[in-house]
């Protein structure tokens, strides 16, 4: 491996933002329908309207369901949503504009103005409360169809990569664990 070019530039941060800590999900040998709820669940919540939320959100939920989800997995899919969650802010602003038969907010500049110098007006806390009641209307049916997406995903990545078993190499069985070394440096 130390013969290959390093990367630079955007492929080294994708390489090291998520896929290196993809790959040490994935090692860890959890199970392919944990790790598709998992995934889907911090999609969907990284998709929360409301920008800075998203994190907050994922930590919740993975303190209301403990061990039913895998929390690397949630951050790391909240993560990957976020170029995702700012392009549908508008789609849950008109689909909840769609709900409620409300009228469009117009987003122009002016309306930007509004936001940014702290002039908000009623318009404008019903427009994200719309938008609120968009995404919560459209979460259940996103995290359904991730999770039936990500199911067979995670299946073939665990079966095709041996994953979910742990691997022990026979050449390594003679070194002593992590535990074993720091209990003779303690000791000595």
């Amino acid at each position: 491996m130390a013969d290959l070019p390093r990367r630079s530039g955007i492929g080294n941060w994708l390489n090291k933002q998520i896929v290196e800590p993809f790959v040490e999900i994935l090692s860890r040998g959890a199970e392919p329908k944990e790790l598709a709820f998992s995934a889907a669940l911090g999609i969907t919540l990284g998709v929360f309207p409301i920008v800075g939320v998203t994190f907050f959100l994922c930590m919740l939920a993975i303190t209301i369901l403990g061990t039913s989800v895998n929390a690397p997995t949630v951050m790391l899919a909240n993560f990957v949503a976020t170029p995702i969650e700012l392009s549908l802010i508008i789609v849950f602003l008109r689909f909840g504009e769609f709900l409620t038969g409300g009228a469009h907010f117009p987003l122009t500049t002016d309306a930007l103005k509004k936001v940014l110098t702290g002039q908000a007006s009623t318009e404008i806390l019903l427009s994200i409360v719309r938008a609120l009641l968009g995404w919560i209307v459209l979460a259940p049916f996103i995290l359904g169809l991730l999770y039936i997406i990500l199911v067979p995903c995670f299946t073939m990545l665990v079966q095709k990569f041996g994953f979910g078993y742990s691997v022990v190499s026979p050449e390594r069985d003679d070194e002593p664990s992590y535990t074993e070394v720091m209990l003779k440096v303690r000791d000595a």
